[in-house]
């Protein structure tokens, strides 16, 4: 599969997968299963993954072998998109959002945020 996707279309592929997913049994896919236990089981992957990725940047900066940081990354992203998918989001809304900063300093950015 990953030679027929190229880096434009990864994201739309992968929300397209997770939203499949929605609606098989829960024994047959790791992330049906994951829709089955709700959107706390979802998160609690996503912060294990967090954490997972602090440890493996923290042994990349010792050793200079930034291998394990990305498949950690990739993970933490993977299960991020999981939980937004349950939220009924797609990838692409946080591609827009990344893309709507573009020319903007992080300190705009952040001054322009109104309080919730």
């Amino acid at each position: 599969m990953s030679e027929s996707v190229d880096n434009t279309s990864v994201f739309e592929t992968l929300g397209d997968i997770l939203e499949e997913r929605k609606g098989a049994a829960a024994d047959s896919s790791y992330v049906a299963s994951l829709y089955n236990k709700g959107l706390n089981k979802i998160l609690e992957k996503v912060g294990e993954e967090a954490t997972e990725t602090i440890i493996a940047a923290k042994d990349a900066e010792r050793t200079g072998d930034n291998s394990d940081v990305i498949y950690e990354v990739a993970d933490l992203w993977f299960h991020s998109l999981v939980a937004l998918a349950q939220l009924g989001e797609r990838p692409e809304s946080v591609v827009e959002e990344l893309k709507r900063r573009f020319g903007l300093s992080g300190l705009e950015e952040k001054a322009s945020r109104q309080p919730k």
